[in-house]
């Protein structure tokens, strides 16, 4: 694949995008491979690869709850043009991986380490064993993870159950801890456990949580994603043009996994030894920031590499979508975070 490269700190911008999209970057993501792995279970795990030739630097996109790789070719092409070869993983049970339910709207995942052990094996299988075919040295450098909302916390688990699997990491928006709202942590755990429990008991699969329904796109005006309008009709196109990567809200047992990760990711904040950058978005609805701030003060303690002055790098006013922003918030996130990369590169 041939694409000429940007300068450094020049990215897409909203300007002209919509066209991009139809042409220059379509042209780029019609290159990439397309294929998939059995995870855990046995369960078909899909994925995207954009490889230059003799390039050793790669990232791998962790993405979010609902998220397919076919929401990211703007990112990705980005990615590439600086100069990284990108690999992005659709998690189990959503995007074009297979589904676990029944009722293939329902957000669901029996473990919530299974994403781990998934992206691991990706790692291994996939993203190791295609650098190799693509370098001309005996070792090839290990990747970066670029992970965001739920892929964070998945990313943080990699991380704990596999170290220095990676060379370096950042989160962006990290699902630290779900967005409990004005309820009580004590109370909305206890509403959790018991309702998969009576769901256990009474329900053949899992069901949605209190107020959770199938797929559903709030108009623009009314998203708490991002505030890029043409970035935001971007991804509801692909999502209505694709019907099969749309996912509803998550069902109750997906909110005790992720209770349950939560959890884990602080019991092992000492097996984190690689380094990693969170980036906040300053007015965040969907993630809890106070865990992401929590999560750096106590990890820079055990790792002073990660979490440069014990606190994330925050973007002010942006919304949860730091890559799908404005460019007045994406192009300084994107920025810092491919900094970060280099950095941390041979």
């Amino acid at each position: 694949m041939t694409v000429t490269q940007m300068n450094f700190d020049e990215y897409s911008n909203e300007t002209g995008l919509t066209l991009r999209l139809s042409t220059e970057i379509e042209a780029f993501w019609q290159k990439g491979v397309f294929s998939s792995f059995s995870g855990i279970d046995q369960i078909r795990i899909n994925y995207a690869i954009f490889m230059h030739h003799k390039i050793h630097e790669s990232i791998v996109l962790v993405t979010g709850r609902t998220e397919s790789y076919l929401k990211y070719q703007e990112l990705a092409f980005d990615l590439y043009q600086q100069g990284f070869n990108v690999f992005i993983i659709d998690h189990r049970g959503q995007g074009l991986s297979q589904r676990l339910l029944k009722d293939n709207q329902k957000g669901y995942v029996k473990k919530f380490d299974d994403y781990a052990h998934d992206l691991k094996h990706f790692l291994d299988e996939v993203v190791a064993k295609t650098n190799i075919k693509n370098s001309t040295d005996d070792i090839v450098p290990k990747p970066h993870l670029l992970a965001h909302s739920m892929g964070g916390a998945v990313a943080v688990r990699l991380m704990q159950l596999y170290p220095s699997i990676v060379k370096s990491a950042v989160l962006t928006s990290p699902m630290i801890a779900v967005n409990n709202g004005n309820i009580p942590n004590w109370l909305g755990k206890a509403i959790i456990t018991i309702g998969d429990k009576l769901n256990a008991w009474f329900s053949e699969e899992a069901n949605y949580f209190m107020g959770q329904t199938g797929y559903n796109n709030p108009p623009f005006a009314e998203n708490e994603l991002c505030q890029s309008e043409v970035r935001y009709q971007s991804f509801v196109d692909i999502y209505n043009k694709n019907s099969e990567i749309q996912l509803g809200g998550v069902t109750t047992h997906w909110l005790k996994e992720a209770i349950i990760a939560n959890k884990n990711i602080f019991a092992n904040l000492h097996k984190l030894t690689i380094p990693i950058l969170v980036m906040q978005s300053g007015s965040d609805t969907i993630v809890s920031n106070e865990a992401q701030n929590t999560f750096c003060q106590l990890l820079h303690q055990h790792n002073p590499a990660s979490c440069p002055q014990d606190k994330p790098f925050t973007i002010n006013n942006a919304f949860h979508e730091l890559m799908f922003e404005k460019d007045q918030y994406r192009s300084p996130a994107l920025k810092k975070a491919l900094g970060w990369f280099r950095e941390y590169s041979a």
